[in-house]
């Protein structure tokens, strides 16, 4: 979409983030907001999606710029998916980590389909320990 502007490290109110993640369908402790402030405070890439004044996409990333960087999130508001917004998002945050960089992230069970159309690799090696809450 021609409308939409990229921008770079500017994070939003968490009320936009909020709403942009309440809309897309990701799953993130939306009501607690000081949870979803700190989020942003701890990452070190953030890329938001913006139509005029309205945030419609975001992606949230930490990394070192140089060997890994992790997407932590990546929303879409439900009203502007299929609309190549995340592939960009993406497309952004490759371009600001490097050729360098590895670019990971953990899928929901529903966009499982999706990474592979945006370029992402399924591995086989991953392993975490789950938050308590």
């Amino acid at each position: 979409m021609e409308s939409i502007v990229y921008k770079l490290n500017v994070i939003p109110d968490v009320k936009a983030i909020i709403e942009v993640y309440n809309s897309s369908g990701i799953n993130r402790p939306t009501h607690d907001v000081e949870r979803i402030k700190k989020m942003y405070a701890n990452s070190n890439l953030v890329i938001t999606a913006w139509e005029e004044d309205k945030l419609v996409g975001i992606s949230r990333s930490m990394t070192d710029f140089c060997y890994s960087c992790y997407l932590s999130d990546l929303a879409v508001h439900g009203d502007y998916q299929h609309l190549g917004i995340g592939r960009k998002l993406i497309s952004f945050t490759q371009k600001e980590i490097g050729e360098e960089t590895t670019l990971l992230l953990l899928s929901a069970p529903s966009a499982m389909e999706y990474y592979p159309k945006v370029g992402f690799t399924k591995a086989e090696n991953a392993f975490l320990i789950k938050r308590q809450k």
